[in-house]
């Protein structure tokens, strides 16, 4: 991977369960490595964004729906190879997670973006959905389960 473009980027993630403890998620577009895969409402922070307030409004452009960070669940870090052919990077993410209560709004899908669809799950369906490593991990810190 040395010879290749690196990326690094920070991007925040919404681990919402309702109170009928179905988690929160958001269908990825074809326009990404993973179309049809699931994952966390959330997505990388702006410069100089707080991650708590970059959370909040991915979560309501990819959902419609308004939250509040109640605490923060775990910071994490991936390093991959991502992209194809000529476009291939080194990529390291670093992914922190916040546990967040939806305080109102409603849900509604992003249109033309990296996500597509937004749905609540229970922890059964959960098994029936490709997710991606965030969406897994999501699930995990969702449910209390190991990492």
């Amino acid at each position: 991977m040395n010879d290749l473009a690196r990326i690094q980027r920070v991007a925040a993630y919404n681990v919402c369960v309702d109170d009928r403890e179905r988690l929160l998620l958001c269908r990825l577009s074809a326009i990404t490595e993973a179309p049809g895969a699931w994952t966390l409402p959330g997505g990388g922070i702006d410069f100089g964004e707080h991650p708590e307030v970059g959370a909040i409004r991915e979560l309501r452009e990819e959902t419609g729906l308004i939250g509040r960070v109640q605490e923060l669940l775990a910071v994490d870090s991936i390093h991959r190879p991502a992209g194809v052919g000529a476009n291939r990077a080194d990529y390291h993410s670093i992914r922190i997670f916040y546990r967040t209560i939806i305080e109102g709004g409603a849900l509604t899908d992003e249109l033309d973006e990296s996500t597509d669809r937004a749905a609540w799950f229970t922890r059964d369906e959960l098994a029936s959905i490709p997710l991606v490593s965030t969406g897994e991990l999501g699930a995990r810190l969702a449910y209390g389960e190991a990492r």
